[in-house]
């Protein structure tokens, strides 16, 4: 699934393949979208502006698509779905014909050139080749970089002068489903292997091909082609694809249609002269095979001696098989199912405590749920599940919230992710199977994504596709993956995950950290600071190094800070959204970092100087009491973990960071604009 959040740096002013409004950036004056996968649309249902450009045959496809987006009635507890289709859009959608380089106008006297180019994924989806203002980025969208089609790439005439070095692309926005280094067989390969494998069984055998996305058209073509028999395809599906096909407005009966895909002509047959030729594709059921949908599959292809056919990604090496399981997205994008739409953190709660009050799921499966779905909130995308939504009429037996979060939990195990399967059967052995497995991948693979990057040479690779828990767990970078083959030594995502390590890392590693902090390390002198050792991406600042003013992407994630009794209570009465506060064991009072309490920072509302000093007379006379102890009325019961993570601006947390800064010894000043520059000073008369 992509997690990329449209966000191009060369251009901001322009967006692809998220559409979701962005708080940090200036809104869109265009938009680009390189096919019709779901994950590539979030947001494209609710642009009204500005135009959105594509190819000709990804704007036909989208304009009939139907999607089931839902929402939880928790009062009810059933899932309620609704129509949505994107037919509004007819006028926003402008199509781009592929290879041709146009120029898109963004504000007077603003322009960028744009050239489509095909990406080897499904009907309609293109690459952009983005050029302007010296600047050029190369967005793959998803792509098979196969060999032969990095050869074709590399000598179109719009890229020749990349390829052969006499420029240089700044950076290429590259399709990462894949980065295990893993070969994968080629489209071609696994279509051998699959007509190898049908042509042993007999001639009247009844296959069905489970084709839940847009992509396998080629093997629906070699397959009725090698049978010699169409395929059935339900009238959803068929719709979709006769819409490739445009006739002439004149009226005229013979006349030669337009295709708008390579592919349409072999799927839904064209004219020649006065002689209709006939695709592959039929909604006639009475044939050999069939590719019809889950919720609209036809008596034969329910029957008991049907063969299913069933992609995976590839063979691997030791002879498992690396299955599919809408890795990449694109999901049941050419099944009408229903899907969970994007959701607020706040209106993600309610569904957090009814997957906690779920009996059926274990603990360990609550918490997985709960992880995926804070990750597909943060990536703001719908989530995809396996109902069919013609069943959620609003019964609780049909749509129960039960249903709902097993499904959720379902997806949350394999929805968008790969798994290798034991050893396949030796053919030799076995006999006619009912399941054919064929290795067929959509998307590219690590070697063949390298031979891409290798044949332009960029300067810099932004991956489309990241796990960030994963990447930082197993120490991913660019540099590691694709480091070698471009122009560049600094890569800009790197430096992105140096500062998310340094700033918002795994809790219960920071937790970790923490406790070990507490018990073995010595803190630096006048300074709260608790300092995370373990470094993946980019080395950590040394203890030894003290914090410079304003540096914001060089300070540690974790903060002890001693509150005194009054502020620990404001702080509870006012909850703090900037700053999250969890409990870590109290320091020893001659190795504590001591702030004096007029200068310790207080998340709770201010108090009255004189609420102030009476506080903090009676903390000094009854701790005295106790412990004859003057200086220990300054010394917490407890010390508290404070982080600011990443969802937090960058104003903020650069101010954050300057008051710890100020909290070690001699206040630096830092100004506001309004005060500093001579703003309050009077002009001068010239």
């Amino acid at each position: 699934m992509s997690t990329f959040n449209g966000l191009v740096a060369e251009f901001p002013d322009i967006r692809i393949d998220f559409f979701r409004t962005n708080p940090t950036a200036r809104p869109p004056l265009a938009c680009f979208l390189s096919h019709v996968h779901s994950d590539h649309l979030a947001g494209l249902e609710s642009l009204r502006s500005p135009f959105v450009y594509c190819s000709a045959a990804t704007r036909e496809i989208l304009l009939r698509l139907e999607r089931y987006p839902c929402r939880i009635n928790y009062a009810k507890g059933i899932l309620e779905a609704r129509q949505q289709t994107f037919k509004h859009l007819h006028k926003v959608l402008k199509p781009l014909p592929l290879g041709a380089p146009t120029c898109v106008e963004l504000r007077p006297g603003s322009h960028i050139q744009v050239t489509l180019l095909d990406a080897n994924h499904c009907p309609g989806a293109v690459m952009f080749l983005i050029e302007g203002d010296g600047k050029a980025i190369l967005y793959t969208g998803d792509t098979r970089s196969e060999p032969w089609f990095v050869n074709a790439i590399s000598r179109n005439p719009s890229l020749v002068e990349y390829s052969a070095g006499l420029k240089t692309l700044d950076k290429i926005y590259l399709d990462t489903s894949f980065i295990n280094d893993v070969p994968f067989q080629t489209k071609a390969e696994g279509i051998a292997e699959l007509l190898r494998k049908v042509s042993r069984y007999p001639d009247d055998t009844v296959f069905h091909f489970q084709a839940w996305t847009y992509g396998y058209e080629d093997v629906w073509f070699a397959l009725s082609k090698a049978l010699k028999s169409p395929i059935h395809v339900d009238d959803y599906k068929m719709k979709i694809y006769q819409s490739l096909q445009v006739r002439p407005s004149d009226g005229r009966r013979f006349a030669s249609s337009i295709h708008l895909s390579p592919e349409a002509p072999a799927l839904i047959g064209y004219m020649c002269g006065n002689s209709p030729h006939p695709g592959c594709l039929t909604t006639d059921p009475n044939v050999r095979l069939h590719s019809c949908e889950k919720g609209d599959m036809c008596a034969a292809a329910q029957s008991a001696s049907v063969v299913r056919i069933q992609p995976i990604v590839a063979h691997l090496p030791g002879g498992a098989d690396l299955a599919e399981v809408g890795v990449g997205g694109g999901g049941d994008d050419l099944e009408r199912e229903a899907e969970i739409e994007l959701m607020s953190r706040e209106d993600l709660q309610p569904l957090l405590a009814s997957i906690g009050a779920c009996k059926t799921l274990s603990t360990e499966a609550q918490g997985e749920v709960v992880k995926f779905l804070n990750q597909l909130v943060s990536r703001g995308r719908n989530l995809l599940l396996d109902l069919d939504p013609t069943s959620l009429d609003g019964r609780d037996d049909a749509g129960g919230l039960e249903k709902v979060i097993r499904a959720i939990a379902q997806k949350s195990v394999d929805g968008t992710s790969t798994s290798a399967r034991s050893r396949r059967p030796d053919p030799a052995t076995e006999a006619l199977p009912r399941n054919i497995n064929f290795p067929y991948s959509r998307h590219s693979s690590y070697p063949e994504l390298c031979h891409l990057v290798e044949a332009f040479k960029p300067r810099d690779v932004w991956p489309c596709t990241v796990d960030e828990e994963e990447w930082l767990k197993n120490g991913v970078s660019i540099a590691s993956l694709f480091g070698r083959y471009c122009s560049g030594s600094e890569f800009e995502h790197d430096l992105k995950m140096g500062e998310l390590v340094r700033t918002d890392g795994d809790e219960s590693q920071q937790g970790q950290g923490s406790t070990q902090q507490t018990e073995s390390q010595a803190p630096l002198d006048s300074s709260p600071v608790v300092m995370q050792q373990e470094a993946r991406l980019t080395p950590p600042r040394k203890d030894s190094e003290p914090l410079s003013a304003g540096s914001a992407t060089t300070t540690p994630r974790g903060l002890v800070s001693p509150l005194g009794p009054t502020q620990e209570t404001n702080s509870a009465d006012a909850p703090n959204t900037d700053v999250e506060m969890t409990a870590a064991p109290a320091q020893d009072a001659e190795n504590s970092a001591q702030l004096d309490p007029a200068e310790s920072p207080s998340n709770g509302s201010k108090r009255r100087y004189d609420e102030f000093v009476a506080a903090q007379d009676a903390d000094t006379d009854a701790d005295a009491e106790d412990d004859n102890d003057p200086g220990e009325s300054q010394q917490t019961e407890k010390s508290f973990v404070s982080t600011l993570s990443m969802r937090h601006s960058l104003t903020r947390r650069e101010a954050y960071y300057e008051m710890l800064d100020n909290a070690r010894g001699d206040w630096v000043g830092f100004g506001l604009l309004s005060t500093d520059g001579s703003h309050t000073a009077p002009e001068k008369e010239l």
